[in-house]
């Protein structure tokens, strides 16, 4: 069971070449989304996202196993969109009582020649090789950024 300590947290910082409105469609457009937002290993087709994005909006995406299929649900509510700068939601299983759930916070800021990514996880420990919550999205910003870097 997945268990959250509100002290705990880890912090990841990105260049991604583009424009800051391309790198916010990516992150709140269900078809940029099912490009990068998904597990290691996994896909995530579009017709497996529900995204409402406004504050108290909530998501969800299916992220299909490339070899096994095995299905994994991930989710969580929106709590604060400001566009095009920054995005703040709860993160996990959509069945979870949200009030347990880490917290995700992107901030976005434009650059003379891209947009450089803040992400911070609350409510896990994280660090580079852990296998685990860092190295996951650690590897999603980087498709991410290919994904945003293919288009420019």
């Amino acid at each position: 069971m997945q268990t959250t300590d509100m002290t705990q947290r880890f912090t990841i910082a990105r260049y991604m070449p583009a424009p800051l409105d391309e790198v916010w469609r990516a992150w709140t457009k269900p078809d940029a989304i099912a490009e990068w937002w998904h597990l290691p290993e996994t896909k995530t087709p579009r017709e497996e996202l529900e995204f409402d994005i406004r504050v108290g909006g909530s998501y969800i995406y299916t992220s299909i196993h490339n070899e096994t299929h095995h299905r994994t649900v991930s989710g969580g509510t929106f709590q604060e969109v400001t566009p095009p700068r920054r995005l703040v939601f709860t993160w996990g299983a959509p069945d979870f009582n949200p009030e347990r759930l880490p917290i995700v916070a992107v901030n976005l800021d434009e650059t003379s020649d891209g947009t450089y990514v803040m992400f911070e996880l609350v409510g896990v420990a994280g660090e580079p090789g852990d296998n685990g919550f860092y190295d996951t999205w650690d590897q999603a910003l980087a498709r991410l950024k290919a994904y945003v870097g293919s288009s420019a």
